[in-house]
């Protein structure tokens, strides 16, 4: 399996392919774009899952910058909004069970039926009520019930940055005892896969510009810090890529 240290993270889902794969065991796939590789060189806990686990490319600025420092090693860039359609047809192929956890009540709903429909899968959802992380025992139990009673082959999980993939390695366990082969947090995929928001058009996603246009969409104080954090990639990139600088 290829894998790539990239801005002190290392990266082991580098293609569809590989994430795809029928793999022994329960897999982890993290999508890390540019907040993601900003936090996790500030949080251990949040490095250390994604180094331990499959991390893929999402967004367009870690991804083009990649493939600059890396010209010979084969990247793909795979964000959750996409993979969850690349999962679902692959699910029909082996005939395996989906299951969405999170986002908004309505938009998990509506994917549901979105997917469902297009793919023809076995597939259920659930959307819990809010609660900050970590969550109450009680509520982790009514969770992992509702997972238990489908029995899912792949999890997809929409609690957003950290919260979604903590939770993920913190319920390992339970969700390998399920069967569950393959779990991958997926942010607002729900939203987008429904309808409910619409996703920025692909030119501006080519150009890096997909969380200005969803700030836009949804203004608010969190998502504009989201942006100033996200800018900071460039501080970890310049001070990471010493020995390509001075090849080229």
């Amino acid at each position: 399996m290829s894998e790539i240290n990239f801005m002190n993270l290392t990266f082991k889902g580098l293609t569809r392919k590989a994430l795809l794969e029928d793999n022994q065991g329960f897999k982890i796939v993290v999508t890390v774009n540019a907040e993601f590789i900003v936090l996790a060189n500030q949080d251990p806990a949040f490095k250390k899952i994604i180094c331990d686990n499959y991390a893929t490319f999402d967004g367009q600025i870690p991804y083009i910058l990649a493939k600059r420092q890396f010209p010979d090693v084969e990247i793909e860039k795979i964000s959750g909004s996409d993979f969850v359609y690349d999962l679902c047809a692959h699910a029909k192929k082996l005939n395996k069970r989906i299951f969405l956890l999170g986002g908004y009540k309505a938009s998990n709903r509506g994917a549901v039926e979105v997917l469902k429909d297009k793919y023809g899968i076995e597939i259920e959802g659930f959307s819990p009520p809010y609660q900050p992380y970590p969550f109450s025992d009680e509520h982790n139990e009514v969770i992992i019930r509702r997972i238990r009673e489908f029995a899912p082959h792949y999890l997809f999980v929409g609690f957003g940055a950290k919260k979604q993939e903590m939770w993920i390695v913190e319920h390992r366990d339970s969700l390998t005892d399920i069967g569950v082969q393959l779990a991958i947090g997926v942010g607002g995929t729900f939203e987008f896969v429904s309808s409910t928001i619409k996703r920025a058009p692909v030119f501006l996603q080519k150009i890096g510009l997909e969380g200005l246009y969803r700030f836009l969409m949804e203004p608010s104080l969190a998502r504009l810090r989201r942006l100033f954090v996200s800018l900071l990639i460039f501080r970890y990139y310049f001070a990471n890529s010493s020995n390509y600088l001075a090849k080229s």
